[in-house]
């Protein structure tokens, strides 16, 4: 492994507090780092520098020095360094951190200029906060409080702006409520590449709003609500839902391509209301597509797979894996197993137990689609590369079953376990289906299901918990964020059942009794636990598959990931 370079640090002062800090870290991250809030709207770290909305304002000083030798001027009263304090107050957003640099955010200048710059900012807003969208999650509302002066001197009548503008089919604007920190601006130009935002008219007129003709419709969209400080911005399908202080945050990933993006699901009661970008900074910054956002409504699809079937008629778990057993033993030498991209690593190291017990090849089925250079790559399974660590797979896998639909016809297959993939949508014609003995797990009703001997119903991404290997090879682990649907079991128990009925050995389902058998089988995660996984994951050594033709990947990030030391139990 290389060690990534050590940054060039510079010691800066804040508020009386020295701290060491990379040379050009931004006033607002480096007084974050010793527990100072600089209130600011306009910044954000992933965004450029404008410097509009001046909440951020602060006191800076420098080094005194001698004009002509450049020699330290001392300051006679304590005999340090003497400090030139500039006379104005400067943004702290446009400030870097360089030797020497002092900063004060607490004097009595600096609290005038909050105040006058949130008195200001509350002119024409409206005094709707009891049913304001946005209420629990507004910077304006806690900043008013935190930093305004407690009461208003306005007495004019305010400049009411237009209210439930559509952007988009997906975001809705209340203009009144901007404060004009550009925010969404900047995201669609700089970050979604799609410059469809701006603003109008002049003073307290200024309207955001889309060009003549165009929309905001791209595949981002929802960010520019998720970095909207106030209740400007709304999600049409999350509008007027739910207060969000009712609802519980669960860390996860977006499922459907190799990125990996880093999530939380937000839920109440069992139900899931919305899905928002978690930052990290690796793999997706703070951002998502809103194709990921839709993801939490197949739990409660109506075409949701609710009940245990043999042979068409509803059964319990036991005697399901029974009649599996039967298949299995009826079809001895002539099995196949269709394993699944979109399997947890857990899953898919029992799919691979499942397989060596049954002396059965498995596969996995590709999917692939146009990537959009941001957070969709061209691999659509979000866990290939698991396969290709737990052993499950050793090449990447084909769109079709080209070869196991040619086993069918030559009668060399008589049975297959299908796991969590419709095998009609994998090339497999209707009299193929016919000709087999299908056990089928899987989440939702399908062709596979149909024409299946077993079927066993088993979980959503969002009803379990588990680790998915991106396209980095970056594990990153999810959590369950609501309860299992009525009539499904965990992946892990039907398929720890399933290896125990094909004759191989008595293997844990649960996820810190499985994790210590995964890493004392598979040496590239042999020194990890489940819980010790980071919250931003761990990038493993990818050299044994790098000459593999992967997909074309996202590149939001160009910089090449270091592999991270590895967590130990």
């Amino acid at each position: 492994m290389i060690a990534p370079p050590k940054p060039d640090l510079v010691t800066v002062n804040i508020d009386g507090r020295e701290i060491a800090v990379p040379k050009g870290t931004n006033v607002i991250e480096a007084a974050r780092l010793v527990g100072v809030d600089v209130p600011h709207y306009c910044y954000h770290p992933k965004l450029t520098v404008v410097g509009n909305c001046r909440m951020c304002l602060i006191e800076m000083g420098l080094p005194a020095v001698d004009p002509a030798t450049k020699a330290p001027i001392a300051d006679p009263a304590t005999g340090k360094q003497k400090i030139n304090w500039i006379p104005r107050p400067q943004i702290g957003c446009a400030t870097y951190a360089s030797p020497g640099l002092h900063i004060r955010t607490q004097t009595p200048q600096v609290k005038d200029c909050r105040e006058g710059v949130m008195e200001f900012l509350l002119i024409n807003h409206p005094l709707d906060c009891p049913i304001c969208d946005q209420a629990g999650e507004c910077k304006l509302q806690e900043q008013s409080t935190g930093y305004g002066r407690g009461y208003s001197r306005f007495i004019e009548q305010k400049n009411v702006k237009p209210k439930r503008t559509l952007l988009g089919s997906r975001v809705m604007l209340d203009d009144e409520r901007c404060i004009l920190c550009s925010r969404c601006i900047r995201f669609s130009k700089e970050i979604a590449k799609d410059d469809v935002l701006g603003f109008i008219d002049r003073g307290s007129y200024s309207t955001l709003t889309c060009y003549p003709g165009k929309k905001l419709e791209n595949n981002y969209s929802l960010n520019t609500v998720d970095i909207c400080p106030v209740g400007a911005l709304t999600s049409t399908d999350f509008r007027f839902k739910m207060r969000v202080w009712f609802l519980k945050q669960t860390n996860s990933i977006d499922t459907e391509t190799s990125v990996g993006a880093n999530t939380v699901v937000w839920s109440r009661e069992g139900q899931i209301y919305r899905i928002t970008p978690r930052r990290n900074d690796e793999v997706n910054d703070t951002w998502m597509p809103d194709s990921g956002r839709e993801l939490y409504k197949t739990v409660r699809a109506p075409d949701r797979l609710t009940a245990i079937k043999v042979n068409g008629v509803d059964s319990g778990l036991d005697i399901a894996v029974h009649a599996a057993a039967e298949i299995f033993k009826a079809s001895a030498g002539a099995l196949a197993v269709v394993g699944s991209g979109r399997s947890s690593v857990e899953e898919q190291f029992l799919t691979k137990k499942l397989a060596a017990a049954l002396q059965a090849p498995a596969q996995l089925v590709s999917r692939v689609g146009k990537g959009d250079d941001i957070l969709v790559s061209a691999d659509r399974n979000p866990n290939v590369r698991g396969a290709l660590v737990t052993g499950l797979i050793a090449s990447l896998p084909e769109p079709k079953l080209t070869d196991l639909a040619s086993q069918i016809d030559a009668g060399r297959i008589k049975a297959v376990v299908a796991i969590n993939e419709d095998l009609a949508a994998a090339g497999l014609t209707a009299t193929q289906l016919a000709k087999v003995s299908i056990v089928h797990l899987g989440t939702h009703a399908s062709a596979t299901s149909a024409a299946a001997k077993v079927v066993l119903p088993t979980l959503t991404v969002f009803e379990k918990s588990g680790t998915f290997v991106n396209q980095q090879f970056r594990i990153q682990k999810f959590f369950q964020a609501v309860p299992a649907a009525a009539g499904a079991t965990d992946d892990l128990v039907v398929l720890a059942k399933l290896v125990a009925a094909a004759g191989g050995p008595s293997l844990a389902s649960d996820l810190a009794s499985l994790w210590k058998i995964i890493a004392a089988e598979v040496s590239a995660l042999g020194t990890m636990t489940f819980a010790n996984l980071p919250e931003t994951g761990l990038l493993l050594d990818a050299t044994p598959w790098a000459a593999l033709p992967f997909a074309e990947g996202a590149t939001l990030h160009h910089k090449p990931a270091q592999p991270a030391a590895a967590a130990t139990a």
